[in-house]
């Protein structure tokens, strides 16, 4: 018998767990799109669990068993700053590699949906990174043009920048 999962919001006392999640994912999924020197790069950045996100009432984790295996939230504005009017915007959605095809990744964006609707928006935007773009175009989020992100550390991150809207259309 498969272990259900949990959904519920995180709490800044989640740290840990997200930031497991955040490696493992990133770490084994992004393989292969993008070189291995840049890859080891980019992780410690990418993969710090955000703090603000996480009191932010709309970052979430997916429980199986007790044990933290998927994460993922919105915000009003992007990791950039910029934002569309209207639009929110998705963060930091991943799945431990051990717990893939499992639906904990989409629960999450459901609720992310579903909570962007309720504050009345009109789309949600997101940097998909090289190998998620298939998962949020089987979502409902279609390509916009591909994007070179600017990471703190002044590394380039190729991504995608998607959107889905949210009033039906």
């Amino acid at each position: 018998m498969t272990a259900a999962l949990a959904l519920r919001p995180a709490t800044p006392d989640d740290a840990v767990a997200v930031t497991a999640v955040l490696t493992a994912s990133y770490g084994t999924l992004f393989q292969g799109w993008y070189a291995p020197d840049h890859l080891a790069a980019m992780l410690p950045e990418l993969t710090a669990a955000n703090p603000a996100l996480l009191a932010s009432g709309r970052f979430h984790v997916v429980e199986r068993a007790g044990v933290v295996i998927a994460c993922g939230g919105w915000s009003v504005l992007p990791p950039t700053g910029v934002a569309d009017p209207g639009s929110g915007h998705v963060r930091h959605v991943a799945t431990h590699p051990e717990h893939t095809r499992l639906g904990a990744a989409r629960r999450i964006l459901e609720a992310c949906v579903a909570e962007a609707r309720t504050a009345g928006l009109g789309g949600l935007d997101c940097f998909a990174s090289l190998p998620s773009e298939r998962f949020y175009r089987a979502c409902g989020f279609a390509r916009r043009y591909p994007v070179t992100l600017p990471l703190r550390s002044g590394l380039p991150m190729p991504a995608i920048l998607m959107h889905r809207r949210l009033d039906g259309a």
